[in-house]
């Protein structure tokens, strides 16, 4: 176990001998992966030195002073965050060495094949099917809501695998080329005018039974973990006190308090001051969750982390666009119908996206209820199928 005095060490050295690649993303981060320095909660050899999730806090510092400015939730957030621990999880040897140094440099992009159109808080009812074909399973179905199908290399795919057992049991997990034959991705347009979400069609797909993560009809189990993983990755880090969105409430206030009537300027001086305690404390609960996860195995504070930064994220942007007064209704683009992220670069933009926290990743409604049975022990929601075969269920 590497103390944060020799992570800090190891990382000055790494920037030392890296200087002529430093914005080179693939040469530079590839080399911080063979360091260890890529995933530091990862073993040895793949990417990590099995040290604590939270001492990559020390890592990113250091990489920060030398203007080192990759952000691994720009680069590949699905891969890094989700899909990464996941093949760390249960991919073999051969797997791991394929995909994890990619996933990190982000020269492949992953995206994640679980929502469908009939179930999204209900992942366990899907009803897209994979059926055994010798050494390989042939896939059909389709799957909504996938962020960044358009751009990935490979996505984390939940099927079901038998319909005639109970619907937690009867799915199996696949590593899927999201270029092969029968795979066809087509943009949804949201109110931001963008379409970084997709609809994936699945028809008569073939995927090699290597590319099981699990085993068969224990999907659910490996969808857990990439669950998990996602609700840190999409809470965000222990940022610096101050940045991200409650940074730009802040912004906003400085230029438009001077403008505002005494009275007003009070009433909204305590209601940013009282924002940015609840920013603060959801800031450290992110700290708090990464320091949990060591070896990449997530406990609850992940849940704690995405319900409270995803509700606060609407309330902060609701306070800007106040703020902004008349202004605040339009929306700068224009409504451009594109596939990148243009409107992130705006309040309005933040705003519209802000609304997609608390669906994502789990709704808030799913979240209040893993806290309210896991963590506060309460009864458990009314659950009338879980025993009853897939096949079964009434449609």
């Amino acid at each position: 176990m590497y103390d944060d005095q020799d992570l800090a060490k190891r990382t000055e050295e790494l920037v030392e001998e890296n200087r002529a690649v430093l914005d080179d993303q693939f040469a530079f981060r590839g080399a911080q992966y063979d360091a260890g320095l890529a995933m530091v909660h990862f073993p040895e050899g793949f990417g990590g030195l099995g040290g604590n999730r939270g001492q990559q806090a020390v890592i990113d510092g250091v990489l920060r002073s030398h203007g080192v400015k990759y952000d691994d939730l720009r680069i590949n957030p699905i891969g890094i965050g989700m899909g990464a621990p996941t093949v760390l999880a249960y991919a073999s040897d051969e797997l791991k060495e394929k995909h994890l140094r990619r996933i990190f440099t982000g020269e492949d992009i992953w995206c994640q094949l679980f929502s469908e159109p009939t179930h999204g808080s209900d992942v366990a009812g899907i009803p897209s099917r994979a059926i055994k074909d010798g050494d390989e399973w042939i896939v059909n179905g389709q799957k909504v809501w996938t962020t960044l199908a358009h751009l990935s290399n490979f996505g984390m795919l939940l099927t079901r695998t038998d319909p005639d057992v109970p619907k937690h049991k009867g799915l199996s997990y696949f590593i899927l080329d999201m270029h092969a034959p029968g795979v066809d991705v087509r943009p949804l347009y949201q109110m931001t005018g963008e379409a970084e979400f997709n609809e994936v069609f699945l028809t008569d797909v073939r995927i090699d039974d290597s590319l099981r993560l699990g085993d068969a009809g224990d999907g659910w189990r490996v969808a857990i973990t990439t669950l998990m993983n996602e609700r840190v990755a999409l809470a965000g880090g222990p940022a610096p006190r101050g940045s991200g969105p409650i940074g730009d409430l802040v912004r906003m206030w400085e230029m438009r308090r001077d403008e505002l009537d005494p009275l007003t300027r009070k009433i909204w001086r305590d209601r940013v001051t009282d924002i940015w305690i609840d920013a603060e404390i959801v800031r450290l609960t992110n700290a708090r969750a990464k320091q949990s996860a060591v070896g990449g195995a997530p406990g609850p504070e992940g849940s704690v982390s995405k319900l409270a930064s995803a509700e606060l994220a609407k309330r902060i942007y609701e306070a800007v666009i106040e703020l902004q007064g008349p202004s605040g209704m339009l929306h700068e683009p224009g409504y451009p119908l594109t596939r990148s992220s243009e409107s992130m670069g705006t309040m309005s933009g933040r705003f519209l996206r802000s609304r997609a926290n608390t669906i994502e990743g789990g709704t808030s409604e799913i979240m209040r209820n893993i806290l309210g049975e896991r963590v506060l022990g309460l009864p458990g929601d009314v659950r009338v199928d879980t025993k009853v075969p897939w096949n079964e269920i009434p449609k």
